[in-house]
């Protein structure tokens, strides 16, 4: 199963990107991308997140299951994130597409075409954060997988 991130915005150097790299460089179970979109127009503020919206989506790989990050999502335990990647590979899903949206959040037509939506808490993260928590809970998700000590629930 390849996993793509899909997310707004241009990474710049520092401590998020480190991050983000830090744990994507160790996920070695699943081919593990970011796919970073920008926005490149001027658009009145009520288009922007339409606008991303698309950019986004069409960066998902056809017939991938998306997984929109969303702080009004479903909060999953370490584990629970663990069991649905392990299931989805299971389950013969070839791609998995994480959506990461802009400061306005994800549009409805993301929302629509999302399989599920998933949120790391009830906070609201700074979006290159966000990067950096999905990388690590994916990388968590082999450990647990593989039943290595990483993980110490």
């Amino acid at each position: 199963m390849r996993i793509m991130v899909a997310a707004v915005g241009r990474a710049r150097a520092g401590p998020e990107t480190a991050l983000f790299e830090h744990f994507s460089n160790r996920i070695t179970v699943w081919p593990f991308e970011l796919r970073e979109v920008d926005l490149r127009k001027n658009l009145p503020a009520g288009k922007v997140r339409d606008a991303e919206g698309e950019l986004l989506l069409d960066a998902v790989p056809h017939g991938a299951h998306v997984i929109a990050l969303d702080e009004g999502g479903k909060q999953l335990s370490s584990e629970a994130i663990a069991r649905l990647l392990g299931n989805l590979q299971d389950d013969g899903v070839r791609e998995l597409a994480f959506l990461i949206g802009g400061a306005d959040g994800h549009s409805q037509t993301v929302r629509s075409r999302a399989d599920r939506t998933l949120a790391f808490g009830q906070n609201t993260w700074p979006h290159m954060l966000v990067r950096g928590l999905l990388a690590e809970q994916v990388y968590r998700a082999q450990q647990i997988l593989a039943g290595h000590p990483y993980h110490r629930a």
